[in-house]
């Protein structure tokens, strides 16, 4: 392997590194206001939001693929249904509809 390699894989770990090691330098003893501690708790859901959204329209070639997948899970989950069975009831939804198209 090329010593660019080693390079990389070492800013990698520096980025990563930072990111976690500030906050946890300056902000050692201290407690955030509650309004600051409810916003980042959602952070991670507006993230995974962020990522799954488009993917759902370039799924397949067909875009009601993602979209009727999509629909399923929501209402699934709006149900009151766990994870596991949110993904496998989807599942289920699209494999029922792929018969059909």
């Amino acid at each position: 392997m090329g010593s660019w390699i080693w390079w990389t894989i070492l800013g990698m770990a520096v980025v990563t590194y930072i990111p976690r090691a500030i906050p946890l330098t300056f902000l050692e003893g201290r407690e955030l206001p509650p309004s600051l501690q409810n916003i980042l708790r959602n952070i991670p859901f507006a993230v995974l939001g962020a990522l799954i959204f488009p993917a759902i329209f370039f799924i397949q070639d067909n875009i009601w693929f993602g979209v009727i997948g999509a629909a399923a899970a929501f209402g699934i989950a709006l149900l009151g249904a766990n994870v596991m069975v949110v993904v496998l009831g989807s599942i289920a939804v699209l494999a029922v509809y792929s018969l059909f198209i």
